[in-house]
């Protein structure tokens, strides 16, 4: 099937860059709806704490299921009409939320709902593939804006529309909202099909695995990225449990407005997108890994200093956008015919290290407090530190040269014979 660039020399047209991006953001707040509406939705349902606290278990798992049986359809099939159906199925699903009659039809229509909303992780790379190369960079950073912003504004908006009209409007909305995106979608998508080898369900998931294998900066980066957003979750995870404490004591609603300060670090994905255009991606890469080590001494004198506590999670968000931004120009760059198949890899990967992060946090958060939980979050920023000079050297010495700022090698290609099983 011929894929259709529906922009012209000037680059990707902003209506279109915008809808993506706002696509994006609708789709992975869905997911987060739902955690500070726990206590209310139980007590309606009549269902437990523990049964509640498994709503956010199950979006998790779903989520983790789409990354690795979905996303990668993206290289088999037409992915506008999978981006689409994604969409649509998602909306039918808060549907099924918003009219839950009890917990355990709830927690199955989480999971689907989560199972579904990975439509954003087709809409990333299918944006990757519209773009002209020379501006890959920023159309990745303005999509990638919208989903973080997705994910930080989500507990926000779930509390103003519980106060409206109960948390079953929080479903509504959402729904509605996932209708009209699968409907815009459709109208202003242009098709795009699969580039590579046609071949089976069962052949496409091995050679997702494969990618792993055969593409060493996949490796590479899935592992900074991981550490990255291990080190982020740290952070976030253990932050309410210090806020509610003295010397700070505050209320819940003043803890969710905190967490807007993630919004400076999502904005500038967009401005990390710009600078790898112009060929700076392993500056900016390299920068990121820095900044998030020299963040978490700022982050550990804000147990008693609310100003060096702002300073350290607005460095770490900024940190951690650059380093998931320069990573994702790369390995998007690896394989353009299995790019949906890269990003499977590599999001499942990404996400393994969040939710490793969060564990741990609770682990030691109960042994060592806020200090334990900075020095667990400074080793895991020094991990991608000391992993990405690792793959300078590697890529290096593989190269036989010295390569310039931005210049990404991929020296390994999975044969056609993996693809085609």
């Amino acid at each position: 099937m011929t894929a259709t660039r529906p922009h012209a020399a000037g680059g990707m047209p902003r209506g279109l860059l915008l809808l993506m991006s706002v696509a994006t953001g609708l789709a992975v707040a869905g997911n987060y709806f739902a955690q500070p509406l726990l206590d209310l939705i139980g007590r309606e349902l009549g269902t437990g704490t523990s049964l509640a606290a498994l709503i956010v278990t199950a979006a998790q798992c779903g989520y983790a299921l789409g990354l690795i049986l979905l996303v990668p359809l993206g290289d088999l099939v037409d992915r506008r009409r999978l981006a689409v159906s994604l969409y649509a199925a998602t909306a039918v699903f808060l549907l099924v939320s918003a009219t839950a009659a009890n917990g355990t039809v709830l927690l199955a229509s989480t999971a689907l709902t989560a199972l579904t909303s990975v439509g954003a992780q087709v809409v990333v790379p299918f944006a990757a593939a519209l773009a002209d190369p020379a501006e890959r960079g920023r159309v990745v950073g303005t999509v990638m804006t919208g989903l973080m912003l997705g994910l930080l504004l989500a507990r926000t908006a779930s509390g103003v529309l519980s106060e409206l009209g109960g948390w079953r409007t929080v479903y509504w909305v959402n729904a509605a909202l996932m209708a009209l995106m699968a409907v815009l979608l459709r109208v202003f998508l242009p098709r795009l099909g699969a580039d590579g080898p046609r071949m089976s369900y069962s052949g496409l998931l091995r050679s997702t695995v494969a990618m792993f294998r055969y593409e060493p900066l996949l490796r590479w980066r899935a592992g900074i990225a991981a550490l990255s957003l291990a080190s982020f979750s740290v952070l976030w995870t253990a932050l309410t449990f210090l806020l509610v404490r003295p010397p700070y004591g505050w209320s819940e609603s003043a803890i969710g407005l905190f967490g807007l300060l993630g919004v400076a670090g999502a904005l500038t994905a967009t401005v990390a997108g710009r600078l790898a255009d112009r060929g700076h991606v392993q500056i900016v890469a390299g920068a990121g890994t820095v900044l998030l080590v020299a963040s978490w001494p700022a982050i550990a004198a804000g147990a008693h200093s609310l100003v060096l506590l702002v300073v350290g999670v607005v460095v770490l968000d900024l940190a951690h956008q650059a380093v998931l931004n320069s990573s994702q120009n790369v390995v998007y760059a690896l394989r353009p015919e299995a790019r949906n198949r890269i990003n499977s890899a590599f999001m499942t990967t990404f996400f393994v290290g969040g939710a490793a992060g969060s564990a741990l946090t609770s682990v030691v958060w109960a042994h060592g407090g806020w200090s334990g939980v900075c020095v667990l979050g400074a080793a895991l920023s020094a991990g991608t530190l000391v992993l990405w000079v690792l793959e300078r050297i590697t890529v290096n010495r593989a190269a036989g040269k010295r390569p310039s700022p931005g210049v990404v090698r991929d020296p390994v290609r999975i044969p056609a014979t993996t693809e085609g099983e």
